[in-house]
């Protein structure tokens, strides 16, 4: 029961948060590139990348804490559906360099902050 409220509370404030970065950075009026989304998921990819490489690197951090955060934050925080949507919207608008810049850039560049996440987590131990 402890673990289901930990992940309750982390993705609630998650979710929270990717909303509000969502309303100021989604305008539409800014060459419909759906700037909330990808930053709210690049930043997502840069915590979890910091929250395993921190617990690779202790050895042990607490299933409290990886419930809480990697669990609950980055699970409520990012989003998958929303990033397959927006992709789908700019698809069916036409915009084709734009759908191809987010679609490439989300995938390259969240794996990339997963990566550097965890190295610099691994140099700073």
């Amino acid at each position: 029961m402890k673990g289901l409220l930990l992940v309750f509370i982390g993705g609630g404030v998650g979710s929270t948060l990717r909303y509000l970065i969502g309303k100021n950075l989604n305008d539409p009026n800014i060459n419909g590139f759906p700037w909330g989304t990808f930053v709210v998921n690049v930043l997502g990819s840069l915590i979890i990348g910091l929250l395993f490489g921190w617990a690779l690197q202790k050895s042990k951090l607490p299933t409290d804490t990886l419930l809480l955060l990697a669990v609950g934050f980055c699970g409520g925080f990012t989003t998958f559906s929303a990033f397959a949507f927006e992709g789908m919207t700019l698809l069916k608008n036409g915009q084709m360099g734009i759908f191809i810049s987010y679609a490439v850039g989300s995938i390259l560049i969240g794996i990339l902050c997963v990566w550097l996440g965890y190295l610099a987590m691994k140099t700073l131990s």
